[in-house]
Parts: C-alpha cells; structure tokens; sequence
C-alpha cells in the first residue's frame, strides 16, 4: 500500500495469536509474526502482482477521469507515479527479457538477479533527482529503398523509466488524441488504420488521395517545439526536466556521443508518444480546424505515427491543403517528402471519371502500413478496395528467410521447420486481409523453393525431390489463412 506521494506505509499484517489456554501465558515461539512486504523477485505470488496492478491502475484512472473533465487542465504533481516502486517493479516484468543491451551493457537477467535492491535504488534516485539518462547506442536496420533506418537502443533503467513515464502521461493525452491517430495507443493497430481508410474510400464521397511522407520525422522533431506541446497539460518541473534529459542524453556512435537540438531516436520507450504529442499539435488539430474552416467537400484523414493518409472529396481541396500542410510543418521544423508524397485520383469514381476524360488504364495505386491500394469491382460490381502485401516487402522478407536459410543450412529439418512455420504464420496474422489470398499463397510457394533449394545443397547427393519435399511441407508449412474480417465488420463491432 503506498501514499499518494508514492512512500510505502510501514507493513501492518494481523498477527496470530499463540495455541494457548486463556489466561496462559504466551508462549513467544508461537507467537506470529508481522511479514513485511514482499520482495520484488521473479516468483512473487501472482495473486500480489495482481492486487498491485489494480491498485495502481485506479490510481491512473483517477488522473484519466481528471483529464478528460476538464481539457484546460494542467496536471502539476505527477512525477510520484513514475518514481513508485511498484509501478516501476511491474513496467520491469513487461519489458521483453531478449531485447537488446545499451551503452551499459546491462540487460534483463542481469538486472533481475537483484531487482529489489535495483527498483529501489532507481526509485530513490529518481525522487531526489539524481538519475541521469545514458547515451543511446546508435544501430540501423536496412530499409527497403536499400538506405539504412537509424535506430537508438537506450539502456534497460532507461527503458524502463521511460516506458513508465509513458504509461502516466498516456493517461493524460489519450483523452486529448483525436480519433484520427491510430499509432502507438492503447487498444489501436495498424489494422484499425487499414479499416479505417478502406471503409472511407469504399463508402464515403472520396475521390482523391493525399498520400504524405515527413521526411526524416523522428530525426526532425524539435525540441523546444516538443516541450511546448507538453506543457499545454503537464506542467510539473520534474516531468519536464526528465524529458529533457532523454532528449538531450545524445547518441553513442562509433566512440562519440553526439547531441543535437532536433530528433527523438526510433527505438526509445518514450518517442512513440512523444511523436504522437508532437503530430497532435502540428498536424491533426489543425487539420480538423482547417478541415471545418476551408474544405467544400468531404475530407478524411488517416494517422498511424508518421504515416498519414487524407482523401478528399474535391481535387480544389487536396490541392489546397497539401499547400497549406506544408507551410503548416516547416513551422515546426518538418518538411515534406517531395518525391514520396503523392496527390492521386482514387475511389468509387475514380474509374469513371477516367473514362470520362478519355483516359486509359486504371486508377493509381498507393501503399499503406504494407499494402498496395488499388481500386477494384467485386463479382456483382460494386467498387471495393483492393488490398494485397506490397511487393517491395514481400522481396525483402523473401531474401530475409533465404539468408536466415543459409545460416540454418546445416541444422536439423524439424528444427528449420519449426522455425519456418512461425515465420509464416507470423506472416499470415498481419497480412491475411481480405482479397489478399493470392499474394499469400504465393509467398508459401517461393518459401518452400527457397527451402528446397537449401536442403538440396547439403550435399553432393543430398538432393530433394518434390515428393519428399511435399511430405515436409505438409509437415511443417502451414497453408494460408485470413486472419482479418471484412473492414466494415471489425469498424461496426
């Protein structure tokens, strides 16, 4: 049990008196003893952890119920949240145990060898404003243009206060996000952001399609600007300083540490919603505003973190607005993507409209969260959307197992097929939407040639034939499935 200000009370259990007669007196090797609370260890009773969670959610709640009264609200008083070691001790339990080490090169097993002595240390610290953010170790990832993705990876006390200052200010700024933003937030995937667009072209008046790319987004938030947008509902010094520090920590790359003045690295516990706050204030309340105030016709807009899609009714109007926009960001130090932001005629009428104008071919196509959009009629000729795995991410997931095949060339086939079969399954829990069944099928397909090939270069004799390697695959390779329902169904429910 904690104070509001986040101390533990003195432990108070009822003691069990002794087995004597009345008036006997005790007898003190039977007399209970007071338990204190227990320790934060990877076998405390499930049961605990469970009253523990409940009690520091309705604390959450409480604020959440503030929040969403009174939007003009300033919260002054909340960093006793995050320094709480409970909270703290349950973030821990919910960090992944295989991720990756930061500059410190403490990961998981290491820190819970001695976790209770760890939280309070970290808990200490934080409440009297000796904790200092670490440098982020700097890594990148290939992209599928063939440039690098940077990525930070922050060490795990790092990632651990910074994922519970998160969980505290979502509680704030989940009752001021609009509908429209579905990244990163409790309760919403990149499958609500999907539906969402598709059931909009496919049943309301949009005819045009403003596809935009912020070039190097989490590379060009600003700081101040970032800061600014925060204390519009959180004013508490301490919550603000800490902010600053994971800002300012720098990055550790190749011996340096370089600091600047714009960006939040990809990969951090806390950029997730601070990218959501930033693109809150810059993009989606003035969009609405600018939406009510100058649009003539429909206009729907589509968030998932940095990847937004807006259709329109009326070209006049995507031509406006795309202008406007980008006035809107440089003011915030983000730009435009000039080649990837693209303005394309896309819908119900698209087709029609073509023809119209004499034209030939079918309307363009756009990608989203994975997919290639095009336009499509069904069976009995009403207009759908057609959704299939976008090629350039069929590829390289294609030459990501081919190269993991190679390295597991001389491993075991049930220990191959195991893997494989996750691998596809994986692949079938995101991609298995509706209408996508072919590109499904045809992943299997290539999955198993490059398989094929694999094990039939173990050796010199060692070749596979189909017969054999039909008998692995329905062994081992699961058939494709849809994982999705119909947009419409899962946006009625």
């Amino acid at each position: 049990m904690m104070h509001e200000t986040g101390e533990s009370y003195t432990s108070i259990v009822a003691v069990k008196p002794p087995n004597n007669d009345a008036g006997a007196t005790p007898v003190s090797a039977e007399a209970g003893e007071p338990r204190g609370v227990p320790a934060w260890n990877l076998q405390r009773d499930a049961k605990i952890r469970a009253q523990i969670r409940a009690t520091l959610h309705t604390r959450l709640l409480r604020v959440r119920q503030k929040a969403e009264t009174d939007k003009q609200v300033q919260f002054t008083t909340l960093w006793h949240h995050v320094y709480e070691p409970d909270r703290l001790a349950e973030t821990f339990f919910r960090l992944r145990k295989d991720g990756a080490v930061g500059v410190d090169r403490v990961d998981w097993q290491t820190y819970a060898a001695n976790l209770e002595a760890n939280i309070r240390a970290l808990s200490a610290r934080l409440k009297r404003g000796a904790y200092h953010a670490k440098p982020v170790r700097r890594a990148y990832i290939l992209k599928m243009d063939g440039t690098r993705r940077p990525l930070g990876i922050t060490t795990l006390e790092d990632k651990l206060v910074q994922r519970t200052t998160a969980e505290v200010l979502s509680a704030i700024y989940e009752t001021d996000f609009l509908d429209c933003s579905y990244g990163f937030r409790p309760g919403r995937g990149p499958h609500d952001a999907l539906d969402r667009v598709t059931v909009s072209l496919e049943r309301e008046k949009i005819s045009w399609v403003l596809d935009i790319d912020i070039r190097a987004f989490f590379d060009s938030i600003d700081h101040e600007w970032l800061i600014t947008f925060v204390q519009h509902r959180v004013t508490d010094s301490r919550v603000i300083r800490h902010l600053k520090k994971w800002l300012r920590a720098g990055v550790l790359e190749k011996g340096q540490v370089q600091v600047a003045d714009y960006g939040s690295p990809q990969g951090g516990s806390i950029s997730p919603l601070m990218a959501n706050i930033y693109l809150h204030y810059a993009l989606d309340k003035w969009a609405m505003v600018w939406k009510r105030e100058h649009a003539t016709g429909e206009m729907r807009l589509v968030r998932f973190a940095d990847d937004v899609v807006v259709g329109f009714q009326s070209r006049k109007d995507a031509e406006q607005f795309q202008a406007a926009l980008r006035v809107r960001l440089a003011r915030f130090h983000l730009e435009l993507h000039p080649e990837k932001t693209r303005l394309i005629e896309f819908g119900r009428f698209a087709a029609a409209n073509r023809r119209a104008r004499g034209e030939h071919g079918s309307p363009a196509t756009f990608d989203y969260l994975g997919f290639t959009h095009s336009c499509c009629t069904t069976s009995t000729g009403h207009f759908c959307v057609l959704r299939t795995t976008r090629r350039k991410k069929v590829q390289a997931k294609i030459q990501e197992i081919a190269l993991e095949l190679r390295h597991r060339i001389s491993d075991s086939v049930p220990l191959v097929g195991t893997w494989l079969r996750q691998v596809l399954q994986g692949h079938y829990q995101y991609y298995g939407v509706p209408y996508n069944m072919d590109a499904l099928r045809a992943f299997r397909d290539e999955v198993v040639r490059r398989w094929k090939r694999v094990l039939s270069r173990r050796s010199q004799l060692g070749y596979v034939t189909w017969e054999r390697m039909n008998r692995l695959v329905k062994r081992w390779i699961p058939k494709p499935k849809l994982t999705h329902p119909f947009p419409n169904q899962r946006l009625i429910v």
